[in-house]
């Protein structure tokens, strides 16, 4: 029998502060400025993407304690944001990054189920941990946590804010002409949690949202980062962009789910990619090597080394070789604030080496070629198809879309992408459902397959 074919799931981020974003291009906009989200999430919605995604800035980074002159400086909070976007928006989910080393589990519950109200069941939270001692200091708690501890911080921080998303019956609040809406349950929001990480109790003030839970997301790389995403999160961001390793990732984070009782494909696995649109493929090869020079200028190249090398590279010609020394992993942090991009430096390094000698590669030439790469280069069918042939074969459900000019550059795709998949039947025409679980097809619980929010009586 032939397998019913996949609806792709889309989703939109904007950048805040990194390199392949084009803050300086005449086009951009502000990443402070309410009409960049506003653009960009209505664009997203009138594609039928599934959200709009937004990363999250605790601290601004720094180069040796001077603010990084490479980033965009300013970070609005991200709660603040997606509940603005809620009101010029109907359709499209709203999904933030944010902390469960550095909140507190109530308050945040709180702050989610309340967007998940206002905006009418499209709430999602991207759960991120941190063990940066840097970004910590901005918080009381001193903000470290050992590597192996943050995530049973995280595990249990989720376990509880569904504690508290749960403790109002969906049936707690009824409504008659004469009275108005009322409480039925006395017991109603009542919780108590006593944990190795949260000795709380109380009662939750926010009555069940519209759909039951906010949309939990992860990431999980490592062994145990699997694992708990596989047991937690209704959608990961995968790391994989090559349809062989997607496809065994894909496979292990399914046999992980099920291992953690809960359905085969209730979990769904998002890489992100940018994408460079052209007429020919020639001309969007070209247009994706000069945006690649933009992004990564010989100042950019030496300070994306300086995360992995963690010396002072400013002496190093850009246009020159390679630096001579090796990486000092155990010196004081020349990048602050920015996550390591290498687990072990020396392997990183030795790979970059043989890279650039077996190229000819100049310093800058390298940072492009490790990090510009755009992942879907082509004309509009080319980036279509190979979408598509990824989701069809499993490589994932779908893709987390983003571009190097915000927020304009989505239009591009909305506008000659997004038709040609909804033509082969892969991209919904319209939205079915009235929440982000809905549109998602995801179950409000592990034990309910196949069960949406469309199949629970919810209070108006």
């Amino acid at each position: 029998m032939t397998r019913p074919r996949k609806q792709i799931i889309l989703g939109h981020y904007v950048g805040g502060v990194n390199h392949s974003t084009l803050w300086s291009h005449p086009n951009a906009g502000s990443q402070i400025d309410f009409a960049t989200f506003r653009h960009a999430a209505q664009t997203a919605e009138r594609g039928r993407f599934d959200f709009f995604f937004l990363a999250e800035g605790l601290i601004l980074r720094e180069r040796q304690g001077k603010i990084f002159d490479q980033d965009v400086v300013g970070r609005p909070d991200t709660l603040t944001v997606l509940a603005s976007l809620a009101a010029v928006t109907e359709h499209l989910g709203l999904v933030g990054t944010l902390n469960a080393t550095f909140n507190e589990p109530y308050e945040l519950a709180r702050q989610l189920a309340s967007l998940d109200h206002l905006s009418g069941g499209r709430a999602g939270w991207n759960v991120v941990t941190s063990f940066d001692p840097f970004t910590g200091q901005n918080f009381r708690r001193g903000g470290f946590l050992h590597r192996d501890d943050r995530y049973v911080r995280a595990e249990e921080f989720v376990a509880l804010a569904r504690q508290l998303w749960d403790s109002w019956p969906a049936d707690a609040i009824t409504a008659d002409a004469e009275h108005g809406r009322f409480l039925r349950d006395a017991t109603a929001g009542t919780f108590g949690h006593h944990g190795r990480q949260f000795d709380v109790a109380g009662r939750f003030t926010v009555p069940r949202s519209p759909q039951g839970r906010p949309v939990v997301l992860q990431a999980g790389v490592s062994p145990q980062g699997r694992d708990f995403a596989a047991a937690t999160a209704d959608a990961i961001f995968s790391p994989y962009r090559e349809l062989g390793p997607a496809q065994e990732y894909y496979r292990d984070i399914q046999d992980r789910v099920v291992r953690a009782g809960r359905p085969a494909g209730s979990v769904k696995l998002l890489p992100g990619g940018a994408f460079v649109l052209g007429d020919t493929p020639a001309d969007a090869a070209e247009r994706a090597r000069e945006i690649a020079h933009a992004q990564v200028s010989g100042q950019t190249a030496q300070i994306l080394l300086e995360t992995v090398w963690n010396r002072d590279l400013s002496g190093y010609d850009p246009d020159g070789p390679l630096p001579d020394v090796d990486p000092d992993p155990t010196g004081p942090l020349v990048i602050q604030g920015r996550a390591r991009l290498a687990q072990d430096p020396f392997e990183t390094v030795r790979g970059w080496r043989a890279l650039a000698e077996a190229n000819g590669y100049s310093l800058r030439e390298l940072a492009i070629r490790v990090f510009a790469h755009t992942e879907f280069v082509g004309t509009p069918t080319q980036i279509a198809d190979r979408l598509d042939h990824f989701v069809q074969n499993d490589g994932s459900d779908g893709f987390i879309v983003g571009s190097h000019l915000t927020p304009g550059g989505i239009d591009e795709f909305v506008d000659q992408v997004v038709p040609l998949l909804q033509e082969r039947g892969s991209l919904r025409a319209d939205y079915s459902g009235t929440t982000l679980r809905d549109n998602l097809d995801l179950p409000l619980r592990p034990g309910d397959a196949g069960r949406t929010l469309r199949d629970v009586e919810v209070p108006a």
